[in-house]
């Protein structure tokens, strides 16, 4: 396995534009105040990696079954690790990123990390995108696509408008949208004490459906609510593809949830019980390996 380290992969992308190098404080220090020095300065951002390839809207991963390590880090340094540690594993299909890093260090830089080590595609999770106004979707769709992001997670608690217009500049973007409605944590629908009307998810991936999208985030630790997601969509799309947070710290087991979606194709996004883990590889391996059983 080759490793890149943090200090050659930020060389390697201000090279390639023929600029000069920065100081080496931010590598070496982490530190998301010298990094946002440097982005005002004009480095930093879309540095010019490889993207994915291809028709991203008809396979944006490679296997029907697959790992997707949630990249909830706090620094550059430690993705880097995260990557180097993962990449070349057979059944790791993609990496999610979130607001932390994307707000801290920049979103096109912190993809150009994933995308200067592997070809694998880069999910940003915005925490939670499409819950604003119908015309804030091209602009969110412009940096996303700007950074070199291949798929955008949003969960439209908005109402249909602003699902539909989120949708459509993602799409039309060459991005893919992945759809969520059902979150994993206790007292989001009104039946468990939250503030979502039970039927609020149904409508989200419906409307979702209907525009386009063939990727649905589902709560990966509950499997009864992913199998009557998994009816309910494949009466919309063909073959509904479900990513699942939720499994291992918060209590999902991979193989029910993969089971749940009733041979849909089905990814599982896992964060602390892989990046949290002193060998972080072999735990990486230990859910990879079940997603392969899968794909045979």
């Amino acid at each position: 396995m080759t490793k890149i380290t943090f200090d050659e992969t930020f060389k390697k992308s201000f090279k390639g534009r023929g600029q000069e190098e920065p100081e080496r404080t931010f590598y070496q220090k982490g530190s998301p105040k010298v990094f946002a020095s440097l982005l005002l300065k004009g480095y930093g951002g879309n540095l010019g990696f490889p993207r994915f390839g291809g028709d991203v809207m008809q396979k944006l991963f490679k296997q029907n079954y697959g790992i997707i390590p949630a990249c909830d880090v706090n620094t550059l340094e430690e993705l880097t690790r995260i990557v180097n540690e993962t990449h070349d594993l057979d059944g790791i299909v993609g990496y999610k990123i979130g607001c932390e890093l994307g707000l801290s260090f920049g979103l096109g830089a912190t993809a150009d990390i994933i995308k200067n080590i592997c070809n694998l595609s880069v999910i940003y999770d915005h925490q939670k995108a499409s819950t604003d106004i119908p015309q804030l979707g091209e602009k969110f769709a412009d940096v996303c696509k700007k950074a070199g992001i291949d798929g955008v997670i949003i969960f439209p608690q908005s109402g249909p408008e602003t699902e539909e217009a989120f949708i459509k500049a993602i799409i039309s973007r060459g991005m893919v949208p992945l759809v969520g409605g059902e979150m994993t944590h206790p007292r989001y629908l009104t039946r468990d004490g939250g503030f979502i009307i039970d039927y609020a998810p149904h409508r989200m991936y419906e409307i979702g459906a209907k525009n386009g999208a063939e990727y649905f985030i589902v709560p990966g630790n509950k499997p009864d609510v992913i199998k009557e997601y998994s009816e309910f969509l494949s009466k919309i799309v063909k073959e509904p593809k479900f990513c699942m947070p939720g499994i291992g710290t918060q209590g999902g087991e991979i193989e029910i949830s993969f089971k749940s979606t009733l041979g849909n194709p089905a990814y599982a996004i896992i964060g602390s019980a892989i990046y949290k883990q002193k060998d972080m590889r072999e735990a990486a391996k230990k859910f990879s390996d079940i997603a392969l059983e899968f794909n045979r």
